[in-house]
């Protein structure tokens, strides 16, 4: 078998690895947030299933989920896995030091300030997110604009950076709205381009790439061609702008159909491609982490199905929720944890060996009951919101928030004691 772009990550990433102190923090953190998003749940259990939107404590658990657990994900894996793609030093680790406490510290703030709905302080927090973000994404220009290696996974990253742009700033604008401060577009034009560009723009660019990386090397598998990933790419690029455009009103039907069609095309494409990765692979046998990774896919593609529901305008009782769970919990939400519980001890085992000691395997650092905990309450936290939209019944949703955050505990202490080992092998 030819040595692919992520079987050459095994043999050349360790010198473009961050401190372990960087990247893990941003993980722990994220299990950390991963809780709190249950906990704000169940405080607003009683008008999540209808009114998820609104300023309270289900607006608060998105954003928990959104910032706290994917953005904190995505700030740690970027950092870590972009230099690998484009065979770069990693960036300055001082600085994504201070920026894990600055967004540490404003995600809460920013929580809290919608679960009370006290906008100055939704505000503040939303500053905090912005600064860290922006020092963020400017560590990955410097970068991607040295890349040499892996065009498709830069073209995703690029794409992902602008994208990040837009988020940020109808982000500000639509806190500066809560605070009585007129934004310009309207409000409904800046909150359309949120939840494009935040979720299958910024997040969505970014799994996508890194996916490129990630499921051939737990697969053992050739990375797909370099054509193959800039096609899914291109679609997946028009379909952002198309649905960016429409959001300014003008022609915004054909536009979206025009947006579903390539953005349908682009996902197909990439699910083939990375269904054909596992089935070539050396490793077959992937475990529980992998089934919540394809259950994260076919969230992907349910949330395609229901846009273009939206798209129709089925008469489908709170169908935007129905969307907001198919995009957030169950596609993104459950795709990240199934690829953390692979990245983290994969980290910590590369960590955990040198000075002329055996090396640990991945396997050795994890704990696979709490593993199976987490699973099994994730799929019924899932369940029971879906069974909570279905029958707008608050109390499905709160027995589903209590499940999930039992399971969020299952995950931090799996977080918990792969650093615990890690460090004990260290000493």
């Amino acid at each position: 078998m030819p040595v692919s772009p992520a079987g050459a990550f095994l043999g050349g990433a360790k010198g473009r690895l961050l401190p372990a102190s960087i990247p893990l923090r941003f993980f722990a953190a994220a299990a950390f947030f991963h809780v709190l998003a249950w906990l704000a749940l169940a405080a607003g259990a009683a008008m999540w299933p209808a009114a998820p939107g609104a300023l309270g404590w289900p607006l608060a658990a998105l954003h928990l989920v959104t910032l706290g657990v994917l953005g904190m994900t995505a700030l740690g894996a970027g950092a870590q896995l972009l230099p690998v793609a484009t065979r770069q030093p990693a960036p300055g680790h001082r600085l994504l030091a201070a920026i894990w406490w600055l967004y540490t510290a404003g995600v809460p703030v920013l929580a809290l300030g919608m679960g009370l709905a006290r906008p100055p302080l939704l505000a503040a927090g939303a500053v905090a997110v912005a600064i860290a973000f922006a020092a963020w994404a400017v560590l990955m220009v410097r970068n991607l604009r040295g890349a040499r290696g892996m065009p498709g996974v830069v073209a995703h990253g690029w794409a992902a950076l602008v994208s990040l742009l837009v988020v940020l700033a109808t982000a500000l604008s639509l806190a500066g709205t809560w605070l009585g401060i007129a934004a310009a577009p309207p409000r409904e034009t800046t909150l359309a381009l949120h939840l494009v560009f935040a979720p299958y723009g910024f997040m969505g660019m970014l799994v996508l790439g890194l996916s490129y990386i990630l499921v051939p090397m737990f697969a053992l598998s050739d990375s797909p061609s370099d054509r193959e990933q800039l096609t899914s790419f291109t679609l997946a690029a028009a379909a952002l702008l198309l649905a960016g455009a429409a959001a300014f009103g003008a022609a915004p039907t054909p536009l979206r159909w025009a947006a579903l069609l390539a953005g349908g095309a682009g996902v197909a494409l990439h699910l083939r491609l990375m269904l054909r990765a596992l089935q070539t692979g050396m490793r077959r046998e992937l475990g529980r982490s992998f089934l919540l990774v394809k259950i994260g896919w076919a969230g992907l593609a349910a949330s395609l199905v229901l846009a273009l529901a939206l798209l129709l305008e089925l008469p489908v009782p709170r169908l935007a929720t129905w969307f907001g769970l198919a995009l957030i919990g169950v596609w993104l939400l459950s795709f990240l944890l199934g690829m953390l519980q692979r990245i983290v001890p994969f980290l910590a085992a590369m960590h955990a060996g040198g000075g002329g000691r055996r090396g640990l395997t991945p396997s050795a650092l994890t704990r696979d009951d709490a593993l199976a905990v987490h699973f099994w309450c994730h799929l019924a936290a899932l369940a029971l919101l879906a069974l909570a939209i279905a029958l707008d019944n608050a109390w499905a949703a709160l027995a589903g928030a209590a499940i999930g955050a039992a399971g969020a505990l299952a995950f931090g202490l799996f977080c918990a004691t792969v650093l615990r080992r890690m460090q004990v092998r260290r000493n």
